[in-house]
């Protein structure tokens, strides 16, 4: 059996982060550096929300700019990473009998590479992007990240890209370095000692066992999702660690949480 690549969920924050260098670039750069170099990249970022399960098949993915309001030198950042088609259709064959859609017209969003681009700066490790199926609860999320968790004894690295803590009405925009709000701060602490401890059933049910703060840190579901395609692969007994912490604006957590 080959060693468990790590599995990994980033907060991926703002996309600007791609353009600069921060606490935050600077600790992906380092994860990048530290893991093993993996065959492949599987992302599940929260910006591919959609009402069905598809996974890109195109061996050029094109850089999605899926955002506005950003200075112009951010749309023309491109992320020329090649993509893996017979790494999708190994999680096609692995989600059986669930019907995975192939989808040669998405690309890498920005949950994907504003991350990846200072992780992998060399865009040289191929990614394939596993769409988020809005129309599931919790615990199908999980599911699919168990029966994804093979994949890491084949060198591949699965990453999920949200954030822990999402909540833009509370975005202080003109003031990213404002303290975190209090809820933010408890809710945060209350998932890493859920994870530390491996008590995954509340952060299955995070919108009816975790509380307020959890409505008010998680008003919409799907930044918070890709952590559970992760602890889905999870191995019995294996360790978590947070490589990269802090809240950006007081309300958006940008939380690394890795396996392995």
């Amino acid at each position: 059996m080959s060693p468990l690549m790590p599995a990994l969920f980033f907060g991926h924050g703002n996309p600007m982060n791609a353009l600069l260098s921060n606490h935050y670039t600077t600790q992906w750069a380092a994860i990048g550096a530290s893991v093993p170099r993996p065959r492949a990249v599987l992302c599940i970022s929260a910006h591919w929300y959609i009402q069905d399960s598809a996974i890109t098949i195109s061996t050029a993915p094109q850089t999605i700019h899926d955002f506005g309001g950003f200075p112009p030198e951010l749309y023309r950042v491109q992320y020329p990473a090649p993509g893996d088609p017979a790494l999708a259709a190994r999680v096609q064959s692995l989600l059986a009998p669930l019907p995975v859609r192939s989808d040669d017209t998405w690309g890498l969003d920005h949950g994907a590479w504003s991350v990846l681009c200072k992780v992998y700066p060399g865009a040289d490790v191929p990614i394939v992007q596993l769409s988020i199926d809005a129309t599931q609860p919790p615990a199908f999320h999980y599911a699919v990240g168990q029966r994804l968790a093979p994949l890491r004894e084949e060198g591949i690295l699965i990453a999920g890209s949200g954030n822990l803590v999402h909540n833009l009405r509370a975005y202080d925009w003109g003031n990213s370095a404002i303290p975190p709000y209090p809820w933010a701060i408890s809710f945060e602490q209350r998932v890493r000692e859920l994870l530390q401890a491996g008590d995954t059933a509340p952060l299955i049910a995070y919108d009816t066992a975790l509380g307020q703060e959890a409505l008010l840190s998680v008003p919409t579901p799907e930044h918070y999702l890709p952590l559970l395609y992760i602890l889905g692969t999870r191995a019995a007994n294996e360790s978590v660690t947070f490589p990269v912490e802090g809240v950006d604006g007081g309300s958006i957590s940008m939380l690394a949480v890795q396996l392995g």
